[in-house]
């Protein structure tokens, strides 16, 4: 698995900095040997991942902002001037309002419902379907999710429900683009201490329950979280599609805490 992905290239969404999720997974795929182009959104992200990006020998970034469509085809151009096709693609993006991710579901405004929905979920929809228009011989589609998706999770709110879509996305996007031999996953990592994790209240007391109570009683890791990517995207997984994934030290099995944390 080494050098697994030897002679591939792809698009990762979603570096934020060297915490964030999305770089794990590049990271990994970078070190099994996989050509790697990046999106960011706005300069100080840019600045952000520049040095990611040389790091792993990439010089391809693109400035992109996924509601808008100009700026995404402008991105695709790109990326099709460059490289012409691609293999694989992973969609890390989410996005609500932080100041609604305490409280109550039920306040949740319908502004913040509609751009959360958008860019967390219907953004895979739309870079599935230019990226598989560049994937003439198969390829891998990964998005991330989180169990907050079918479990309530404290101050998740409406993260959940669009990660929910997200899920249901997936599976219709795996149906949609398999004739094409085009696989479309979703890894599912338990709490990770990231830029976009600490947005949500409450964050370090679910990291600490879950790392106390998980069978194997931790979280995950970046290295965890990009093997599994590494997997879905080489053709290791040439016959898994339409999977959520979970890389969550087995948290999403119980039904209570561990008998020496119940109360």
């Amino acid at each position: 698995m080494t050098h697994s992905m030897q002679g591939k290239r792809g698009l990762v969404m979603g570096v934020a900095n060297e915490r964030s999720i999305a770089w794990g997974i590049a990271k990994a795929l970078a070190e099994a040997g996989a050509e790697l182009a990046f999106t960011y959104q706005g300069e100080a992200f840019g600045k952000r991942l520049e040095p990611l990006a040389q790091s792993v020998g990439s010089d391809i970034m693109v400035d992109v902002d996924v509601t808008d469509t100009a700026s995404m085809d402008a991105a695709f151009a790109t990326l099709k001037e460059r490289w012409g096709t691609m293999d694989f693609l992973v969609h890390a993006i989410a996005y609500s309002d932080k100041n609604e991710l305490t409280g109550r579901i039920i306040d949740t405004s319908r502004g913040n419902f509609e751009n959360s929905l958008v860019i967390s979920c219907y953004s895979f929809i739309d870079v599935a379907k230019r990226a598989s228009e560049m994937m003439p011989d198969g390829g891998s589609l990964i998005t991330v999710t989180y169990q907050g998706s079918n479990r309530v999770t404290p101050y998740y709110n409406v993260m959940g429900v669009a990660k929910a879509a997200l899920e249901s996305a997936t599976r219709y996007l795996a149906n949609d683009l398999g004739p094409q031999g085009i696989r479309v996953n979703a890894v599912s990592p338990g709490p990770m201490k990231t830029l976009a994790g600490a947005a949500i209240g409450g964050a370090r007391r679910t990291y600490r329950h879950t790392e106390q109570n998980a069978p194997l009683r931790s979280n995950a890791t970046l290295e965890a979280v990009g093997g599994t990517a590494v997997y879905l995207a080489s053709d290791a997984g040439a016959f898994t599609t339409g999977e959520i994934i979970r890389v969550d030290g087995g948290y999403h099995v119980l039904g209570l805490p561990q008998i020496e944390n119940l109360g």
